[in-house]
C-alpha cells in the first residue's frame, strides 16, 4: 500500500497476525454433550476426525463435520482429509457439529446398553479387604448388633408417626409446607398416597402462589388438577393441616 504525503511517497505494509489455535465447541448427533476444545490449525481434517473421533465416538470414514456459528447458522463444511483447518474460516466459539449416519442418534447416552460388571451376594462375600469384611470384623454398622437394633427402632419409630400423621392430612384442608432449605408456603391439599415415581405415602399440595413444579400430574400421570406451576408433591413430616388462610401479599401496606 502507498500513502502520499505532500510530495513524498511512502511505501506502507501491514501484517495480519492470528493465534496458531482456534477455541471451538464440539457437538454431535451421538452425543448429549458439549465440549469447548482448543485445536491447532495446522491440523489436517483427517487428523481432527482422528481426534473428534475420541470424543464422539463417530467414525472418521462416516464422519461429517460441519462449523456453525453460536447462533447455529452453517458456515461451512470441513470435506476435505488433506486440508488444514486453519484454511477454513473457523474463529474461536465456533462449533464444530459431528455427524454420522452410520450410528444411531445418542446410542453412547444409553447406559442400558453398557455391560456391567456384577459380583453375586455369595461370590462378594468370599472376597477379602472389601467394605463388608471390614465393617464385619470391626462390628461396625449394622454388623453390630446394638447399633442395629437402634436403627430398627428408629425407623419403626418414624413409620408409626407417619402413619399417625397421614390421619390429619385430609384432601382439601389448608395446609403449610415447610421444606428445608425453602421459604414455608401455604395451600390445599389435593392429594394423599402413593406415587409412581417415590416410594412410600406423599402429600399433593397445590400452593397459593406459583412456587410448585407441576400441574398435578409428573410424567404424564396425573394426580390431581391444577394450574401449572402450582402443584407440588411433599413428604407427609413436611405438612402441617390447619386453619392456615391464604396470604394476601400487601395487606398491611396502606
Amino acid at each position: 500500500m502507498k500513502a502520499i504525503y505532500g510530495n513524498i511517497k511512502v511505501k506502507m505494509s501491514f501484517q495480519v497476525v492470528t493465534s496458531d489455535f482456534v477455541n471451538v465447541f464440539v457437538k454431535s448427533n451421538l452425543t448429549s454433550f458439549t465440549a469447548e476444545k482448543r485445536f491447532a490449525k495446522d491440523l489436517t481434517v483427517l487428523e481432527l476426525k482422528g481426534k473428534l473421533e475420541l470424543m464422539t465416538g463417530a467414525s472418521p470414514a462416516t464422519m461429517t463435520i460441519d462449523v456453525q456459528t453460536e447462533e447455529g447458522n452453517h458456515v461451512c463444511s470441513l470435506n476435505d482429509d488433506s486440508k488444514l483447518i486453519g484454511s477454513y474460516p473457523i474463529d474461536d466459539l465456533m462449533a464444530l457439529f459431528v455427524t454420522d449416519k452410520a450410528k444411531v442418534a445418542s446410542e453412547f447416552d444409553d447406559l442400558s446398553k453398557v455391560k456391567k460388571f456384577e459380583l453375586s451376594e455369595e461370590e462378594y462375600s468370599k472376597k477379602q479387604n472389601t467394605l463388608k469384611s471390614f465393617l464385619e470384623n470391626n462390628k461396625l454398622g449394622k454388623y453390630n448388633e446394638e447399633i442395629a437394633a437402634q436403627q430398627r427402632e428408629k425407623l419403626e419409630k418414624q413409620k408409626q408417626d407417619e402413619e399417625e400423621k397421614l390421619k390429619s392430612i385430609v384432601i382439601g384442608s389448608r395446609c403449610e409446607v415447610t421444606v428445608p432449605g425453602q421459604p414455608t408456603r401455604r395451600g390445599v391439599v389435593k392429594y394423599v398416597g402413593k406415587v409412581h415415581f417415590q416410594a412410600g405415602d406423599w402429600v399433593g399440595v397445590q400452593y397459593d402462589e406459583p412456587f410448585g413444579k407441576n400441574d398435578g400430574s409428573v410424567s404424564g400421570k396425573r394426580y390431581f388438577d391444577c394450574p401449572p406451576k402450582y402443584g407440588s408433591f411433599v413428604k407427609i413430616a413436611n405438612v402441617i393441616c390447619g386453619d392456615f388462610p391464604e396470604e394476601i401479599e400487601g395487606l398491611d401496606e396502606f
